[in-house]
């Protein structure tokens, strides 16, 4: 069965090529030209996956993937123009699953294996599903992505990349997950992903259990080594 890609840019160009590119690997495609179109437009018919564009007029990327984490777990990959790693740190904090610069010599051969990368770790998810994880107030739900403290739901729902983090170091909880582990967890084949990546992930996971218990304090930072599952 094919996966239905959602692509977001102002750039009809760039939506063009991309979408001829993906249809020819055998995804369906989904296009919008604004983060208003596209939102309605994503709630009505959600897609396996969507690449969102940063700079977009009548809602930009940023507003646009704040709503999205608020509906929906699905896998997004954020096209940035510029090479700074402002834009790609923003990008993280704010819930995309990864990114991919326009500028510098775009590949799309890169993008095709990124959302390859993101559907066989949201599919590794589903295929889980028998193995729930329950620990002190946390329960993990792999089949749904869902996650629950306490009893209760998030307000804000884990990304999948997020949602990957929190199984391996609740899995086993006292023991030290190196960065560079996690980084292999979530983000495989990416070579690119530096250790802060996975600092910007952890500062939101814990924002957004926060959100359902202002004391949660179950990821413990373990300075110079990594993180780990606190079992007190």
């Amino acid at each position: 069965m094919s996966q239905t890609i959602a692509l977001v840019d102002d750039d009809r160009n760039l939506l063009t090529s991309i979408s001829i590119a993906l249809e020819r690997e055998g995804f369906k495609v989904q296009t919008y030209i604004d983060g208003e179109s596209a939102f309605n437009g994503l709630t009505r018919n959600p897609p396996d996956l969507a690449i969102i564009d940063i700079k977009m007029p009548r809602m930009d990327g940023e507003e646009l993937l704040t709503k999205i984490r608020k509906k929906m777990s699905i896998p997004i990959i954020f096209l940035t123009s510029k090479d700074e790693e402002v834009d790609e740190l923003l990008g993280l904090k704010l819930g995309a699953d990864d990114f991919v610069k326009k500028s510098g010599g775009f590949s799309m051969k890169i993008l095709v294996e990124r959302i390859r990368v993101q559907l066989r770790k949201k599919n590794q998810s589903i295929d889980d599903s028998k193995n729930l994880i329950s620990h002190g107030k946390l329960k993990l739900d792999p089949s749904q992505l869902e996650c629950e403290w306490g009893g209760k739901p998030l307000p804000d729902k884990l990304t999948t990349t997020e949602f990957l983090i929190v199984k391996e170091l609740a899995k086993r909880p006292g023991v030290i997950k190196e960065r560079a582990h996690l980084m292999d967890i979530a983000y495989k084949e990416n070579t690119e992903i530096e250790d802060r990546t996975i600092d910007s992930h952890v500062k939101r996971i814990r924002k957004k259990f926060k959100k359902v218990d202002d004391k949660f304090s179950a990821i413990e930072t373990r300075y110079g080594s990594g993180y780990r599952w606190n079992v007190s």
